[in-house]
């Protein structure tokens, strides 16, 4: 009973990498990994206070022998699979990055998670026993062996873990959405006393839910945060922000890192926002005209939102 299994949560990146006659590089996963004998991009999980397009850049070089340089994002997905010989189910929320080669040369591994890299053609790749989030980005069709839980478990989408030195540490994966409406308004939410940034603007959206796509949260989350239901037009970025010594409602330090994705979303027939989830980390959400938006200080605005602001040419 996947039930039964041990939540865990992790983020993780990887390289979309092809070369000058549109081969893949992919690697195979050893007898060491959850999945022995299956192929995947490069990659691997993120550690705390890491940036992904850094964490994407050393895992491939660990697991192909190759250099890499990040040429832009290419997707972000999630995904939940059981492991019952280790007790565990994970979520992973997968952040995919399209690299070009530096230089180096494919180099076999030994006693290490994955054993083989080598280059495929997308017909070659088609043939063989793909990770499910590999196939999606390459666009094949998914064939994948893992065991996907029966029910996604509770899990909260912030979890503070003691260190030995004393300092909690939370790594927490995010959604949000620079939100327009037809005039060119743009939609953003006042952050709560008490939290982090309090009193200033953020863009709507948070922390997913265990088994969650980010898409699907961040809707979720305007509808209970503005009361607008809007749509997704396209993946803008990637933030990662480390604030080693974080204070919220915990009422302790927390050694906090957020990666966060942000999406442009149209509501499409706007509405007097509402916040639906009182008592929570957004006390007021509002419209702004482009002109006010440009006007607000940027001490009055979060890091992610003068961030999304910017990757939106909004201002």
């Amino acid at each position: 009973m996947t039930t039964m299994l041990e939540p865990l949560r992790r983020i993780a990146a990887y390289a979309v990498c092809t070369d000058s006659v549109d081969r893949v590089l992919l690697v195979r996963a050893s007898e060491r990994s959850g999945t022995p004998g299956t192929w995947s991009l490069p990659g691997g999980a993120v550690d705390h206070g890491e940036d992904p397009q850094h964490t994407v850049v050393r895992e491939t070089a660990t697991e192909t022998g190759l250099s890499v340089a990040v040429a832009g994002l290419h997707d972000v997905l999630a995904d939940m699979r059981a492991l019952p010989e280790r007790g565990i189910t994970i979520h992973t929320d997968r952040l995919l990055y399209r690299v070009s080669v530096r230089g180096g040369s494919l180099t076999d591994r030994v006693d290490r998670p994955t054993d083989l890299a080598r280059w495929f053609t997308l017909d070659e790749a088609r043939q063989l026993p793909l990770r499910s989030f590999t196939a999606r980005a390459l666009g094949l069709p998914a064939a994948s062996a893992d065991i996907v839980p029966d029910e996604p478990p509770e899990f909260p989408s912030f979890y503070a873990v003691p260190n030995p030195d004393g300092l909690h540490r939370a790594q927490r994966f995010a959604a949000y959405a620079v939100v327009t409406d037809p005039d060119g308004r743009v939609l953003l939410t006042r952050v709560s006393d008490g939290y982090p940034g309090a009193g200033c603007w953020h863009l709507p959206g948070g922390g997913t839910d265990y088994g969650e796509q980010p898409g699907a949260a961040l809707i979720r989350e305007l509808v209970e945060e503005t009361g607008q239901t809007g749509r997704l037009v396209e993946l803008l970025g990637v933030a990662s922000h480390r604030d080693a010594a974080s204070l919220g409602p915990e009422g302790y330090p927390i050694d906090w890192h957020g990666v966060r994705a942000f999406y442009r979303v149209v509501v499409d027939q706007p509405a007097p926002p509402t916040v639906g989830d009182v008592g929570g980390s957004t006390c007021e959400a509002r419209w702004f005209a482009r002109d006010e938006l440009g006007a607000l200080p940027t001490d009055r605005l979060t890091e992610v939102t003068a961030e999304a602001v910017q990757a939106a040419r909004l201002t």
